[in-house]
């Protein structure tokens, strides 16, 4: 259950006076799962101003027992984005929310069976259908993937195994980087044999979980571990536990940061 207690002043996840995007839902069907899913599509109000601007993109990964829809009706990040580019404060960008469940469990979505699902999915029908009906730029530099609880550990994953893909990764609160177990070997295999391959092909590894979270400290070694490796990343935390007032505080934070010339 999400309740809100609004005060005087608007916050930055509230709706203001500014041009707002829109939100497209796209239907396909999964290439490794077989059948029919949705994904939102967040498009920024700069979109149908120009004819000839290709977009950069941010793939944006929901929790478990969420869906496709919970960053835009939970997450607010349609009226996140809208502030942010309305302020000057981020490059207009399309947010494309997929579906990260497998199983329909958020185990099913964090094994490494299910990360090689997702990212078949991912390469295969997601970022092919978005690059045919969008003006998007299709390179890594204008690629970023970020995601909450489960989709922070599928975002971290998916994007260390394709690093000639993106540019960006954030990763909220995951579980799998809580518990003290996560191994790159059984997840990404290798990865970490050349950490200055991922210092090279990254402009920013964020990583960041609620100081009240049970997930804290195991993210505190998670990336201290990181830095043994000799892995550049960045690390944040603020008085919350796993919660959407948390995700949507990184999640404005980040954006800003992607993207920059």
């Amino acid at each position: 259950s999400v309740v809100e207690v609004h005060g005087n002043s608007v916050r930055y996840d509230e709706l203001q006076n500014v041009q707002h995007g829109e939100i497209h839902i796209l239907k396909y069907i999964s290439t490794p799962l077989k059948r029919p899913r949705e994904m939102y599509v967040y498009v920024p109000a700069e979109y149908r101003k120009t004819s000839t601007r290709d977009f950069p993109v941010l793939y944006l990964r929901h929790g478990g027992g969420d869906n496709e829809s919970s960053w835009v009706k939970d997450g607010r990040a349609a009226v996140i984005l809208d502030n942010l580019i309305a302020a000057d404060k981020a490059r207009p960008m399309l947010v494309v929310m997929s579906n990260g469940l497998t199983d329909g469990s958020w185990a099913g979505g964090s094994t490494v069976e299910g990360m090689n699902t997702l990212e078949e999915e991912l390469f295969t029908d997601i970022i092919p259908m978005i690059e045919c009906n969008y003006r998007v730029a299709k390179n890594k530099e204008s690629r970023a993937i970020a995601g909450l609880s489960m989709g922070g550990g599928q975002a971290y994953v998916l994007g260390l195994r394709n690093l000639d893909k993106f540019s960006y990764i954030g990763q909220f609160s995951a579980g799998i980087m809580g518990d003290g177990k996560f191994s790159h070997d059984k997840y990404v295999p290798g990865v970490m044999d050349y950490p200055e391959n991922i210092n090279q092909q990254l402009q920013l590894l964020w990583i960041s979980c609620g100081t009240k979270d049970p997930r804290y400290e195991g993210h505190v070694s998670f990336v201290q571990d990181l830095k043994k490796y000799g892995v550049n990343c960045e690390f944040h935390d603020a008085a919350y536990g796993h919660e959407w007032e948390f995700w949507r505080e990184q999640l404005y934070e980040f954006s800003q940061r992607l993207f920059k010339k």
